[in-house]
């Protein structure tokens, strides 16, 4: 299980005039995610979705709040007194630049994250990149081969393992980086706009492809996106976001069977109601909906 308790950014950034200004990202936001649950986050540009995410991987610490996977903690808060920084200090002071590049390629609690814009080397075939993957997290060379092949098949890549990205539609490029997520066989999957820079026909073939490879492999997966459709389509949960800061709005289930496609009418209304929280945050407009 995931579990986020009060989770704060704030970032501070110096001003043309050279004062000390800064925003916050994202406010006490607490959020359980169980294990083989598909959790969406929708909510506006600028709301701390990615934030939120990259500190649930560990990429970010939080300003305050913890992060919990399977019972450990993801990583500490920043220090923000001196008596915390000091503190901080006596703690790690033993942990050289080369002690945390050892450990910095080690996957933390078996999670996998892939971003919007692929994340795949150009310089590699879809074979390399995966195999690269392996063997960065220390799988047998003998097993590399297979388990690469394995999992392009599985994201639909069979027959295309030797072409570079270049060679690739948007759409193969990040079926490349969803079967380097899946080849470390990761129990979480956190994925940031992943289908966002593809064609909508693409976009259409993978999220067929992604709930199938769900439904399979029972990861769990954070699945951040701007797209309600695709949120309501593809997720047991949405957790809708505030504009900035963001903090949790709302949380809709999706109670419909799967595959989803012929419950048009039903995703109608929880698309329409996802559609008019944006309204009332955006306009301030009173609505009438039920939450």
């Amino acid at each position: 299980m995931i579990a986020a308790r009060k989770i704060t950014k704030f970032f501070s950034v110096i001003n043309p005039q050279g004062m000390a200004e800064g925003s916050t990202a994202v406010l006490s936001v607490s959020l359980e995610i169980a294990d083989g649950e598909f959790v969406a986050i929708v909510g506006p540009s600028g709301c701390g979705k990615s934030t939120f995410l990259e500190i649930l991987a560990g990429l970010q610490a939080p300003t305050e709040g913890e992060v919990y996977i399977a019972g450990k903690r993801v990583l500490e808060p920043l220090p923000s007194t001196r008596r915390e920084m000091e503190s901080y200090q006596k703690k790690y002071r033993f942990l050289s630049p080369i002690v945390n590049s050892l450990f910095e390629d080690i996957p933390k609690f078996e999670t996998a994250m892939i971003f919007q814009d692929y994340a795949i080397f150009p310089w590699m075939t879809a074979l390399e990149n995966v195999l690269f993957t392996l063997e960065l997290r220390g799988v047998a060379r003998q097993d590399r081969a297979y388990r690469a092949r394995e999992y392009l098949a599985m994201v639909g890549l069979s027959g295309e393992e030797n072409k570079y990205p270049s060679q690739l539609s948007g759409g193969m490029r990040q079926r490349v980086a969803l079967a380097r997520a899946l080849s470390v066989e990761p129990k979480i999957i956190l994925m940031d706009e992943p289908f966002a820079a593809v064609d909508a026909f693409s976009r259409h073939k993978l999220q067929e492809d992604l709930e199938r490879i769900w439904q399979q492999t029972k990861k769990t997966i954070v699945f951040v996106t701007h797209d309600v459709d695709e949120a309501v389509l593809l997720s047991d949960r949405v957790v809708i976001f505030s504009p900035q800061p963001g903090t949790v709005r709302n949380i809709i289930d999706i109670c419909l069977p799967r595959p989803r496609r012929y419950c048009r009418d039903r995703l109608r209304e929880l698309k329409d109601r996802v559609m008019q929280i944006y309204q009332y945050d955006a306009t301030g407009e009173g609505i009438e909906y039920v939450i």
